[in-house]
């Protein structure tokens, strides 16, 4: 009876459905393309993976709050710009260019926040217009072209930030490590904290939040501001691992972040989330972009497959959840 209740609770949970998803798809993948779990494709899977898990980790902070920021991929694209254009002008060294690319996305992030808390206007409108403005301004100061980032190659923060080596025959990149690492973190913060408790609250009931003494308002800045700073870190890090910083990368990168969030089991308009599920919903939709080409399916079919992904899991979790309530 213990066994089975424990196979319930392990059902009912939000990440039970992407993990078994992700399972599916990988064995799929693998039985039509043995070279899918080639070390060589594990490797390049992994690479790409992390640049936006990072962000959906903050995503998934921000959504169990109750809002959303589509000024992610703008974000994603602008920091590394900017970082480049002080370095390549000779303003300043690549550290101080850094962090100075960090602070700005900090800065868009309280705007993001304060727009929405203070003048109370939607977060889905308010990103909406910020995502343009940081667009406009990357174009603007690179004049549309891509910012030359090699000279840095052997720089100590290019090594730190992306440098890579091998276990074997897998080629691990740092950015993995970067990953994994605010993962575990956002994880705790989010499941043994206070502050993960007052996250929660503000998405689920902001009125009962308030009346037990959390600041509202301050939770959704600060989760703003982290997640426009984890867009910018992860834009620097695929503009170093690329060699380029384009002021239109990350373009669309919004809703697809927004699709691993969802999908890993955070709930669309608040009051829970799960790194994990998260976590589970980027190795979904990376690894569905990464099988389709190798199975030969043209790769402008991918957004066919997240939008039917999304329906699929969103219906799933609506079945769990109802069967949990039920207590059946």
């Amino acid at each position: 009876m213990e066994n089975r209740s424990f196979i319930q609770r392990f059902i009912a949970k939000p990440e039970f459905g992407p993990l078994v998803l992700l399972i599916v798809e990988i064995a799929i993948f693998w039985s039509i393309n043995p070279d899918f779990l080639s070390p060589l494709n594990i490797s390049n899977t992994l690479s790409f993976t992390v640049e936006l898990g990072l962000i959906a980790l903050a995503m998934t902070l921000l959504m169990t709050a109750g809002e959303f920021d589509l000024s992610v991929g703008s974000v994603f694209g602008f920091a590394p710009v900017l970082m480049w254009t002080l370095f390549n002008s000779g303003i300043t060294s690549l550290e101080v260019a850094f962090l100075i690319a960090l602070a700005v996305a900090a800065l868009i992030g309280l705007a993001n926040g304060l727009f929405v808390t203070r003048i109370k206007i939607s977060s889905f409108l308010v990103t909406l217009g910020m995502l343009l403005v940081v667009r406009g301004v990357a174009l603007f100061i690179s004049d549309g072209f891509p910012q030359r980032t090699w000279s840095a190659g052997q720089h100590w923060l290019a090594h730190v930030l992306v440098g890579d080596f091998y276990v074997g025959p897998f080629r691990i990149y740092m950015s993995l490590f970067w990953f994994i690492g605010f993962a575990l973190l956002l994880g705790y913060v989010l499941t043994q904290t206070k502050a993960g408790n007052w996250i929660q609250a503000t998405g689920g009931n902001p009125g009962a939040a308030r009346a037990r003494g959390v600041n509202v308002n301050r939770t959704k800045v600060l989760l703003f501001m982290l997640s426009a700073t984890m867009a910018s870190f992860a834009g620097v890090i695929s503009s170093i691992r690329t060699s380029a910083a384009n002021p239109n990368s990350g373009a669309g990168y919004e809703l697809e972040v927004i699709a691993m969030v969802v999908i890993g089991g955070t709930a669309l308009m608040g009051g829970r989330g799960t790194i994990i599920g998260t976590v589970l919903g980027v190795f979904i939709l990376r690894v569905m972009r990464n099988g389709i080409v190798l199975i030969g399916v043209p790769g402008l079919a991918y957004n066919i497959f997240i939008g039917a992904i999304i329906l699929g899991m969103m219906t799933l979790h609506s079945v769990l959840e109802r069967r949990h309530q039920a207590g059946t």
